[in-house]
């Protein structure tokens, strides 16, 4: 039978009309709902589903199927699977005779199919997005016209629901963006807001994480009888997972020292906290002291943090770490050590990030370089040295992204 051109005009306006309707929406369900509202019409069909296509399971599943609750089901499978994988209209005039048929939704709803036509929704690059099917068209089976409007009507759909993908991947890159962007302006709040002035002393410390967040942190601490306390800590990894770390360990580092000053007992017991709470192999390297002005002396305990470097008038002398990074075992032993500062004299600590700095040939920026630049600064303020060092560090990696987040924390008795 020819068809009615009438008719035919009657259902590419109707086409057309939803094509606007599928522009004008951001709502998934609203979409799908104008597309299998169109589908009904255009088809003149009892009902549609839209199976929309999981490429992470290789599923096909249904968001609106009108009479029919949520179905799942692998992608090569039945008539759906037919159509999306071989990327063609099935049309099925009599739905029990075909063996990929399932009757078991017609069971379960009491709803009984007569037959089907089922094309795929790709969108301009020919990706798949997903499934409609159209059941019981009213009058007799599906024919070639009803089989052409289907064509349009998916090329239309299936460009529509990549679109919402796209829309919906960029509000996520967009909420994401704002998470870290918070994040960020939460861990920085948590660096000191500006250096501590103690006579006699230039004490700086700096920060520039790899992402938005990073995983070192510097902390002081004033003691209340003219010590300074420091923590200087790098967790492993960078980014939120790591920030989230530091910002505990630091949490628990200024705990401890509001009860004692014994650093060893301090060290010990974050340690025992951090070992209990990480337990995906996460560990933080970290050294924490107190800087006493009136005698000169700075006693520490390095866990996992080195090298550690102490610069006076003999020259720079590089130190190991005295114990195990935080949380690696439960009950791992520090060691106090100490340092006495000569006039002119300084203790320089930086994260790794400096020292496994990579040039092009893949060769370590390293102790030695650190050293020598030192050596090459004499008494220019710490402030300045660590933005030189910095600067030296950039030029060395010759414009290759920074890998690691870098943290210094400086302390010099001043001539």
């Amino acid at each position: 039978m020819t068809a009615d051109p009438n008719q035919q005009i009657m259902q590419l306006r109707r086409l057309l009309d939803v094509t606007r309707q599928m522009a004008a929406t951001t709502d998934l369900s609203q979409l799908l709902g104008t597309i299998v509202d169109a589908a009904r019409a255009v088809l003149n069909c009892e009902r549609a589903t839209i199976f929309l296509y999981d490429r992470a399971t290789n599923e096909l599943f249904s968001r609106v199927a009108t009479g029919v609750e949520s179905i799942r089901f692998p992608a090569d499978r039945g008539i759906a699977g037919a159509a999306a994988q071989q990327r063609v209209v099935v049309n099925v005039p009599e739905a029990y005779a075909d063996q990929r048929f399932n009757p078991e939704i017609d069971r379960q709803t009491g709803f009984r199919t007569r037959n089907l036509l089922t094309f795929p929704l790709e969108n301009l690059d020919g990706e798949l997005m997903g499934v409609l099917q159209a059941l019981n068209r009213a009058g007799g089976p599906f024919d070639a016209a009803d089989e052409e409007l289907a064509r349009v009507l998916s090329a239309q759909a299936g460009v529509a629901l990549h679109r919402y993908v796209l829309l919906e991947q960029y509000a996520e890159k967009q909420r994401m963006a704002r998470d870290l962007e918070l994040a960020r302006k939460i861990q920085q709040a948590l660096f000191p807001a500006t250096n501590p002035s103690l006579p006699g002393y230039d004490i700086a410390g700096w920060n520039r994480p790899t992402d938005e967040t990073g995983g070192d942190c510097y902390d002081f601490m004033p003691l209340g009888d003219g010590r300074l306390a420091f923590l200087l800590a790098d967790a492993t990894g960078h980014g939120i997972g790591a920030a989230l770390v530091i910002a505990q360990c630091r949490s628990l580092v200024r705990a401890m020292l509001t009860v004692t000053q014994d650093l060893v007992a301090v060290a010990t017991r974050v340690n025992q906290l951090l070992a209990h709470d990480l337990l995906d192999g996460r560990f933080v390297t970290a050294v924490v002291g107190v800087l006493d002005p009136q005698r000169h002396r700075l006693d520490y305990v390095s866990a996992g943090q080195g090298p550690l470097l102490f610069i006076s008038p003999t020259g720079v002398e590089v130190r190991g770490a005295g114990g195990l990074p935080l949380a690696i075992m439960n009950d791992c032993e520090f060691a106090a050590e100490h340092f006495d500062f000569a006039p002119g004299a300084a203790v320089v600590l930086l994260t790794d990030g400096f020292y496994e700095t990579l040039d092009a040939a893949g060769a370590e920026y390293g102790e030695e370089r650190v050293a020598a630049f030192l050596a090459r600064c004499g008494d220019v303020p710490l402030e300045g040295l660590i933005q030189g060092l910095h600067a030296e560090v950039r030029r060395f990696r010759a414009g290759a992204p920074q890998a690691d987040d870098l943290t210094a924390l400086l302390i010099r008795r001043q001539r």
